[in-house]
């Protein structure tokens, strides 16, 4: 693998890379934003001006600034130049309502929120619309491996997001693990497609982060458009793509659509590097990728905490549907025994909780560092696999009750809290179940208050009041009552094993 970053003059953090490239390859193209094409010397010439407009705000090296934009210039504006000044980035799911949205700015402490429009503040917190601009002097701060850079928002016990605190170090830790594999992912005279949203760890730092570290050239796109994005690959040659299993679902839908494969065949013809993360992709995607596209699909495995990347087919060179290869360099992995001590690694037959140490590690939760690697330099991911005969690891089962859609977490009593709160609603419970398009879908399952009245689609737009799109169940099941554990607890893995209708033609309203 590559070294260690070392000194004071490497360049660690994502702003610093950027610097490097524009000093290395000033004159080459380091982004493609629709009608808009910057070299990397114009990119840094702009994060320093919003840099200066972040000190001319007042902010100070520390503070934390929540960004919620979509992919695009202004995105990469708002963070490196936050990341410039010495500021601590919140990323914000552009599909957030302001309840989910006030839970990060108070959690955070945000001094500030960078959104695409104005708006009223929130939590108490003052908005910018787009990044600040000022043609004052750059603040300089020092390039610090150990420096917190971003508070990555995932899952939490408690059902509330939780801030991953990612360093500088560990995210620049992650791109050299990664760019250590032979072919790396990607390459300084690369083109590679970014419309994973930057908020996500996977775009943000296997994304962008990698482009930043060879200095190749980003192709963004503010939103997944299949059609749009084939016409965007085909005519800016793009050379690697870094997707999720949605996307190549829907670009071999779209093909399915045509009666044709010109369509993928003509948009992945410079392609030398596709990959796929943040959910399992489904075996016949994978291999209608390869026989219709003419493109293998390396299939990694990863989460927020470990910066994102922590196992790839392509570590390993062996490309499989439903495998996720071997670990990074860099990264160790075990196994771990679920069912005795956790003391040791399981045998070769049975699955075991994937548990990893690597420098590519956060450094714990806000505010205090709470859960992150134990005294060892381990943590326990709650993820089961199990190893082939060629020891790649296979993914058995996510975690016990999160349900992954579209590689974004939806944390079960987020959904239920406000499910509760409508006066019809005496008790509810999600669970997830799969889906062909997301990987998984929520199911919400609901007890009605003692002479209640309500339908599904009634519950169904409540939720959509208070949350993310994705966050809203896509079905609704009514029944008398839920099933308990000894411990009053509702068992969702009772609910799983009842095995409910998962669509939601299949949703039950009450009263009928």
């Amino acid at each position: 693998m590559n070294p260690p970053v070392t000194g004071t003059e490497a360049p660690t953090g994502l702003a610093a890379l950027v610097r490097a490239a524009a000093e290395d390859r000033p004159d080459a193209p380091a982004v493609v934003d629709g009608g808009t094409r910057l070299s990397w010397r114009e990119l840094d010439a702009l994060v320093d001006r919003a840099a200066a407009g972040y000190g001319a705000r007042g902010l100070a090296p520390g503070d934390r600034v929540a960004v919620q934009l979509p992919n695009g210039v202004d995105w990469l504006r708002a963070v490196l130049g936050a990341l410039r000044a010495g500021l601590v980035v919140v990323p914000v799911n552009t599909g957030y309502t302001d309840p989910e949205l006030e839970h990060l700015l108070t959690d955070s402490g945000a001094a500030l929120l960078v959104v695409a429009a104005g708006r009223p503040p929130l939590a108490g917190v003052p908005v910018v619309a787009g990044p600040p601009d000022d043609d004052g002097p750059a603040p300089v701060h020092p390039d610090d491996p150990a420096a917190l850079s971003f508070l990555a928002y995932t899952s939490g016990t408690t059902g509330r997001p939780r801030g991953a605190m990612l360093t500088a170090g560990a995210l620049r830790a992650n791109q050299q693990q990664c760019l250590a594999m032979q072919p790396p992912p990607v390459r300084p005279d690369d083109r590679v497609l970014l419309v994973l949203p930057l908020f996500h760890v996977y775009g943000l730092n296997a994304g962008f982060g990698l482009v930043a570290a060879t200095g190749a050239c980003a192709v963004l796109q503010s939103a997944f458009d299949p059609r749009a994005s084939l016409e965007v690959m085909q005519r800016e040659q793009v050379t690697a793509v870094p997707g999720a299993p949605p996307m190549y679902q829907a670009w071999v839908a779209a093909a399915d659509a045509d009666g044709s494969d010109a369509v993928l065949r003509r948009a992945f013809a410079a392609v030398r590097m596709a990959s796929s993360g943040a959910a399992p992709l489904p075996e016949g995607v994978w291999t209608a990728m390869r026989d219709r596209a003419a493109v293998r699909v390396w299939e990694g495995y990863g989460l927020t905490e470990a910066s994102p990347v922590v196992a790839s087919t392509l570590a390993t060179g062996r490309a499989k549907p439903a495998c996720i290869g071997g670990p990074v360099p860099g990264v160790e992995v075990v196994l771990r025994d679920v069912s005795a001590d956790r003391t040791g690694d399981v045998d070769e037959t049975g699955p075991g909780e994937i548990e990893v140490r690597g420098p590519n590690l956060f450094a714990g939760f806000w505010p205090d560092g709470a859960d992150g690697p134990d005294d060892d330099g381990w943590l326990a991911t709650g993820d089961l696999a199990y190893r082939d005969g060629d020891g790649d690891l296979h993914l058995v089962d996510r975690r016990s009750d999160l349900v992954l859609v579209s590689g974004f977490n939806v944390y079960p009593a987020e959904v239920e809290r406000v499910l509760d709160a409508h006066p019809a609603v005496a008790q509810s419970a999600v669970i997830g179940v799969p889906d062909a398009r997301t990987g998984a879908a929520v199911r919400a399952v609901v007890v009605l208050a003692p002479g209640a009245q309500a339908t599904a689609a009634e519950l169904r737009a409540h939720a959509a009041a208070a949350l993310a799109r994705y966050k809203v169940p896509t079905s609704i099941t009514f029944r008398p009552a839920l099933p308990h554990s000894l411990t009053g607890k509702v068992s969702r893995a009772r609910l799983r094993e009842l095995g409910l209708p998962a669509t939601e033609e299949q949703e039950e309203d009450a009263g009928d």
